[in-house]
């Protein structure tokens, strides 16, 4: 069985869901630097966008109950490899104990050409966890 996770904002830009919950775990899909209030692009550093990308998957999380502690997975998407460092130190600031496992990739072009995009998978917090006992 699966769950849609629909915040009321950032709301898809397509036919996909921004969030499943599905066998004890929530999977997201990539946000990029989008202000949910606006719809504009944040287009300022690296940092801010970085940062603008994890505040709008914490509201994915939230719609589901769960929070950016529950993440065991991230794929970092950036347009520039030589980001990498400012984007890590802002990436940082977000999982400060215990950060989940992730993927950094360089990719030639993202969704509206911003420069960061990011997906997540996360435990599911509602004790459905398929492999315990």
């Amino acid at each position: 069985m699966k769950e849609t996770i629909t915040p009321e904002k950032p709301k898809p830009a397509g036919p996909y869901s921004p969030g499943i919950r599905a066998n004890g775990f929530v999977f997201l899909s990539g946000q990029i630097p989008l202000n949910p209030d606006t719809n504009e692009l944040v287009t300022g550093s690296i940092e801010e966008q970085t940062a603008r990308v994890l505040e709008n998957l914490k509201l994915v999380l939230e719609a589901s109950g769960l929070s950016l502690k529950d993440v065991v997975k991230t794929t970092v998407f950036l347009k520039n490899m030589g980001d990498f460092s400012r984007m890590n130190q802002a990436y940082g600031s977000f999982f400060d104990s215990n950060p989940p496992a992730r993927t950094t990739v360089e990719v030639a072009r993202l969704p509206r050409d911003v420069h960061i995009e990011i997906e997540a998978i996360a435990l599911d917090g509602h004790g459905k966890y398929p492999f315990t006992k």
